[in-house]
């Protein structure tokens, strides 16, 4: 039917969208673990690491052949030996490293990381739901009878903007004189006719009036107003709900 202005709605839910791909992003990087080219870089630190551990494990065993021939102080062997477990430490916490590397994150930092994407996602819907409420639309299919704004009209909370007459709300209202009233009933069909409508419209009686009034001072029929009259209506259904219009003045022909 019609749209509010929706640009600080638009704009949060697109604010929403970007932080949802963000955490997501993030959880889906906590589940795989670091990249390849990560754990590359580890692994090659390790080797190096390696080499160097080798080298003074030689270094070690020359040092301990000189010891024994008398050539090098115990200090000097001392020095082989700091140097061999600080080599095969670095190893040691290398070789962790890489372990760990290949390994998604710990359990907590998942669960927090899908609380998160949770949470942003349910954002985004908020925020959808928010935007989607900028646009008006009707509950049910109908004619459009009038509308009392323009664009760019400040509209009040709360203040209609346009009425809406769906089909199945349309009724004829008529009246019938005292000898008439007795052949209807709840349920009847009844035919109807108007200047320029197509043969053939019905509707459906669904009030009796059980009251027995004047004629109207505004009634349209030939017969004279002096007498006693009932109201009916009947429901208009079918093609007569989009043929006829509302105030349209019709006449009635009960079925035989």
């Amino acid at each position: 039917l019609f749209a509010l202005e929706r640009e600080n709605e638009d704009a949060a839910r697109r604010e929403a969208a970007e932080r949802m791909r963000a955490a997501e992003a993030r959880l889906a990087d906590l589940r795989t673990g670091k990249r390849p080219t990560e754990v590359a870089s580890v692994g090659q630190q390790l080797e190096r690491a390696s080499a160097t551990r080798d080298l003074s494990a030689a270094q070690l065993r020359r040092q301990q052949e000189l010891y024994r021939a008398g050539f090098v102080s115990v200090a000097a062997l001392d020095d082989a030996r700091t140097q061999l477990k600080r080599d095969e430490a670095a190893v040691a916490d290398l070789q962790a490293q890489v372990a760990t590397a290949k390994l998604p994150a710990r359990t907590q930092e998942i669960h927090a990381a899908e609380a998160e994407a949770k949470a942003a996602r349910e954002v985004v819907a908020q925020s959808e739901w928010r935007l989607a409420q900028r646009a008006i639309a009707a509950p049910v299919s109908g004619r459009v009878h009038d509308t009392y704004y323009v664009i760019g009209d400040w509209v009040p909370a709360g203040s209609p903007v346009a009425s809406l007459l769906p089909p199945g709300n349309l009724k004829a209202r008529f009246y019938v004189p005292e000898t008439k009233f007795s052949q209807l009933k709840i349920g009847q069909p009844i035919g109807l006719a108007c200047d320029g409508c197509p043969a053939g419209l019905t509707a459906t009686v669904d009030f009796v009036s059980n009251r027995a009034e004047f004629t109207p001072p505004v009634l349209y029929s030939k017969e004279n107003r002096g007498k006693l009259v009932y109201l009916v209506e009947a429901r208009v259904g079918g093609r007569a709900a989009t043929d006829l219009k509302p105030g349209q003045p019709i006449d009635v022909t009960l079925a035989p």
